[in-house]
C-alpha cells in the first residue's frame, strides 16, 4: 500500500492493483474535525436520489472485503445515485474506512465526505428512505398532474405546512373534491 492524501490533509493508504484507498479511523477523524460542521444534523446534508453523477463502480464492489489493518469483514453502506449506485465499506472492529478508485470523489462532490461514519447509522437510513419515498411520490404527482400543476401544488404545501391554520387550507381543498 502506497501512502498519499485523498484529501488536503487526509492520509490514506491505496491499492496499487484496484487503485482503492484506506483511510484509518485517526486520520479520519483528525481531517474531520477541520471539515465537518458539527451543528449540522443529518436532515441537512444531501440525499443522492436525483444525483446523476458521471461515476461507474469498481468491478470490486460487489465483492466482500477484510480490513487490511485488523482482518475483519468490512460493512457495507449502499450510497444510490440516479444511475447507479456503490457501496463503502468500513470496518467494525478498528472502524478505518475503504474507498473503492472514485468513490470518494462522489461522496466529496455530494457534500458527504466529512459525513462517513453518519452514512452508517439507522438514522442516517431512515432518512434516506423517507427522503426516497417523498422524491417517488412527487415523481409520481408530477407525472399524473403535470410538471406545471404538481410544482404549484408543491409550493401550496409549503406554504399550508407553515400556516399555523394550514390545515384549514388543506380542509377546505377536501371539501371541494368530496363535492
Amino acid at each position: 500500500m502506497l501512502t498519499e492524501q485523498l484529501a488536503a490533509g487526509l492520509i490514506s493508504h491505496s491499492c496499487s492493483i484496484c487503485h482503492g484507498s484506506w483511510v484509518a479511523a485517526d486520520d479520519y477523524q483528525a481531517w474531520q474535525s477541520t471539515q465537518a460542521d458539527p451543528s449540522m444534523g443529518i436532515r441537512n446534508l444531501t440525499v443522492p436520489i436525483n444525483h446523476s453523477a458521471d461515476y461507474q463502480p469498481s468491478r470490486y464492489d460487489n465483492r466482500a472485503g477484510l480490513c487490511p489493518h485488523c482482518g475483519f469483514y468490512l460493512v457495507r453502506e449502499r450510497i444510490n445515485l440516479q444511475k447507479t449506485a456503490f457501496f463503502i465499506e468500513r470496518c467494525p472492529g478498528c472502524r478505518g474506512t475503504w474507498y473503492d478508485e472514485g468513490e470518494w470523489a462522489v461522496l466529496d462532490e455530494l457534500g458527504l465526505s466529512a459525513y462517513v461514519p453518519v452514512l452508517f447509522t439507522d438514522e442516517w437510513h431512515n432518512y434516506v428512505r423517507s427522503a426516497e419515498a417523498e422524491f417517488r411520490e412527487r415523481a409520481a404527482t408530477a407525472d399524473k398532474l403535470g410538471p406545471e400543476i404538481a410544482e404549484k401544488l408543491f409550493e401550496l404545501a409549503k406554504l399550508l405546512e407553515k400556516h399555523p391554520n394550514g390545515d384549514f387550507g388543506v380542509a377546505y381543498l377536501m371539501r371541494r373534491f368530496e363535492q
